[in-house]
């Protein structure tokens, strides 16, 4: 029987691995954290409930992991109005991320000993520190919203993740960037994992705790985009992507598209019959 089939048995019958496993383990001296692997692979969870042994001791957690990785856990794993299913890979995946945060400050920090900055430190910037400066007010606002407006806490945690994916390939690491990503996406997991947020605001020389701080701001200036990724396709099927102005006319986008390398290849010996645009989004040609 594959794994596939054992778990339809199982769903249609409305079993749970679960609801026998963990008693029978548990008097035959066995590790009950194994029925965690089984049901991720074969089975469906059900709804935790003493009667089926499966609940979760949120001190066994706390003590395995950390209070703010079982915080982050429970806030990630789905919006608070909705059910979710207690699982071991889930709250690890939680536990690497938040370690992940921590040793990527920790590891830099002599980069930012003793800087401090100012707004003119961080104008003019380009490259590789303007793409990360902006992720940083991106991901700021992302939080704000997510969370002032919406109450989705997992969406906002997720855009702290996503921050920190662009960090870790990031190469130039200006100090005066450095300090102020730091400052500010401590501040941002503060709601989230307030404990080791406390610590890092002193690791990175700040005083008093991270409650205490204004909540950040982004600069709107930022997060307005000059150019766009437009689309093209040949006949239907995506060819290249192109780069062009926000407010580029058809016409602009046509000879962008037309010098492209990849668009040339494509059309090359080929009659250009028509052009398909949708302002913004996408440009076809369309050739015989």
């Amino acid at each position: 029987m594959d794994n596939r089939r054992i778990k339809d048995v199982l769903e249609n019958n409305h079993l749970n691995l679960n609801d026998n496993g963990k008693l029978l383990l548990e008097k035959i001296g066995v590790d009950v954290r194994v029925l965690t692997k089984i049901e991720e692979q074969f089975g469906k969870s059900d709804k935790m409930s003493k009667s089926k042994h499966n609940t979760v001791d949120p001190d066994e957690m706390i003590k395995r992991y950390g209070a703010d990785t079982v915080r982050l856990y429970v806030l990630f794993a789905a919006p608070p109005e909705n059910n979710f299913d207690w699982t071991e890979s889930g709250i690890e995946g939680a536990h690497r991320f938040i370690r992940r945060f921590f040793y990527y400050i920790t590891e830099n920090l002599e980069l930012v000993k003793d800087v401090e900055y100012t707004e003119e430190n961080l104008k003019n910037l380009s490259g590789e520190d303007l793409r990360i400066r902006k992720k940083l007010h991106w991901a700021i606002k992302k939080v704000r919203i997510d969370i002032e407006k919406n109450f989705q806490f997992n969406t906002g945690i997720a855009a702290l993740m996503e921050l920190l994916n662009e960090l870790q390939g990031y190469k130039e690491k200006n100090p005066y960037l450095l300090k102020e990503v730091f400052e500010k996406s401590i501040l941002l997991i503060s709601i989230f994992t307030p404990f080791i947020a406390d610590h890092l605001w002193k690791a990175i020389g700040k005083e008093g705790f991270t409650i205490d701080q204004p909540f950040p701001e982004p600069e709107e200036l930022l997060l307005v985009e000059s150019e766009k990724e437009i689309p093209v396709q040949v006949n239907g099927k995506l060819r290249a992507t192109i780069k062009v102005p926000v407010s580029a006319t058809e016409k602009e986008v046509r000879e962008v598209a037309l010098k492209n390398d990849t668009v040339k290849k494509w059309i090359d010996g080929k009659d250009v019959h028509r052009f398909i645009f949708v302002q913004g989004k996408i440009l076809n040609i369309i050739v015989k």
